[in-house]
């Protein structure tokens, strides 16, 4: 799905189109997510300033993402 056909979709009237396009959006930015704290592991940094990054605990990072060897 493009970037537009998404902004167009996110703009509807229709809860059920609109709701499609807001899972679609939150499907994308979990895996822009899981690629970025990939990166920042591989370069070092530590749950600490990955959950501060992500405004979360390093807990609640590490708890997402550091047991899955799919995400990290």
């Amino acid at each position: 799905m493009e970037s537009d056909d998404l902004a167009q979709l996110l703009r509807t009237t229709d809860p059920a189109t609109g709701l499609r396009a807001a899972d679609a959006l939150r499907r994308v930015a979990e895996r822009v997510e899981a690629m970025h704290v990939a990166e920042a592991r591989r370069a070092g940094w530590s749950w600490e300033q990955i959950g501060d990054a992500l405004g979360v605990t390093r807990q609640s990072a590490h708890a997402k993402y550091g047991k899955d060897p799919h995400h990290v």
